[in-house]
C-alpha cells in the first residue's frame, strides 16, 4: 500500500503496518513500518511518536536491525507510536544514498511532516538514531510549539564520522552544539565502552565537550550514559542491551 504525504487520516484509520511505502512531498518513497501502542496508552489528545533511524546502509543497515527491533517494546509501553523506515536507496525505498547525510536529513523532516499529519495530535516526538542513524538524527531541528522534540543518539559513530559524512564532521559538530545550547532541547547520548569503531577515551572526551556545551543557564537538557561491557552492536553479552533499554526507558519523556 502507498501512503500519500498530503493525506490527513482520521485517528480511527491509524493502524499498524509493516514494509509499506510512504510517498513524501518530494516524490521520494520510503519503505516504513508503524507500530501502534496499546489503546489504553494512546492518548486521544496528546500523542507521542518515536522515529527510529537505522545504521549505515552500505554495511547492511536496515529498519529491521535487531537493536531497533529491541527498542520498540519500551517505546510502545510508554505510549509511543513507533515509526521505523528504510532510508533512501535501502530496501524498497526509492532514491540514492548521499555521501554527506544532508539529503537523508531532509527526508527525515518530510517523513515527520507526514507522520504528524497522519497521527493527529502528536505533541511529543523522539528522534532515535542508532549508529549512522544518530548522525542523521543529530541534524533534526527542534520544531515550533506545541511539538516537543527530543533526540536519542545511540552509538554515535565518532571514530569513522569523517568518512561517513564525506569529511563534513565539523558541520555535524556545529549542528549538535547548536542543538545542545537551545533551552528546548532534550538529548540522550548512550555509548558502550567496548565500541569497535570508537575508543572509550575518545567517547569520554567527546562527551565531556558535549556537557560543557550544555552547561549554564538557558541551555538544553543533556544526559550522557556510558554502558560498561557494551559493544557498538549491543549484543546480549553482559546484558548490555538490557541495560541500554533501561536507560532509554528511564529517560523517555
Amino acid at each position: 500500500m502507498l501512503y500519500q504525504s498530503h493525506v490527513v487520516a482520521d485517528m480511527a484509520d491509524v493502524r499498524h503496518f509493516t514494509h509499506e511505502l510512504i510517498q513524501l512531498a518530494s516524490g521520494l518513497k520510503l519503505e516504513a513500518s508503524l507500530s501502534v501502542p496499546p489503546e489504553r496508552l494512546a492518548s486521544s489528545t496528546e500523542k507521542k511518536l518515536a522515529v527510529c533511524l537505522h545504521p549505515w546502509s552500505w554495511l547492511g543497515g536496515r529498519m529491521d536491525d535487531p537493536v531497533l527491533q529491541g527498542v520498540k517494546k519500551p517505546l510502545l509501553e510508554r505510549g509511543y507510536y513507533v515509526l521505523r523506515y528504510n532510508s533512501r536507496g535501502v530496501g524498497k525505498s526509492s532514491g540514492w544514498p548521499s555521501l554527506t547525510g544532508t539529503t537523508e536529513a531532509q527526508d527525515l523532516l518530510e517523513l515527520l511532516r507526514w507522520a504528524v499529519d497522519t497521527i493527529q495530535g502528536v505533541k511529543q516526538v523522539v528522534i532515535f538514531g542508532y549508529s549512522h542513524g544518530s548522525l542523521i538524527a543529530s541534524l533534526f531541528p527542534l520544531l515550533p510549539d506545541p511539538i516537543q522534540v527530543s533526540h536519542v543518539l545511540l552509538s554515535y559513530p565518532l571514530g569513522p564520522r569523517s568518512w561517513l559524512t564525506a569529511f563534513r564532521g565539523k558541520h555535524y559538530t556545529n549542528t549538535l552544539n547548536t542543538l545542545l545550547r537551545d533551552p528546548k532541547s532534550k538529548v540522550l547520548v548512550v555509548y558502550g565502552d567496548l565500541d569497535e569503531f570508537t575508543g572509550v577515551e575518545s567517547y569520554d572526551a567527546w562527551a565531556d565537550g558535549l556537557e560543557e556545551e550544555a552547561q549554564g543557564d538557558g541551555k538544553g537538557e543533556l544526559t550522557v550514559e556510558r554502558v560498561h561491557g557494551a559493544t557498538h552492536f549491543w549484543t546480549d553479552q553482559n546484558d548490555a542491551r538490557g541495560r541500554m533499554l533501561q536507560v532509554l526507558t528511564d529517560w523517555l519523556p
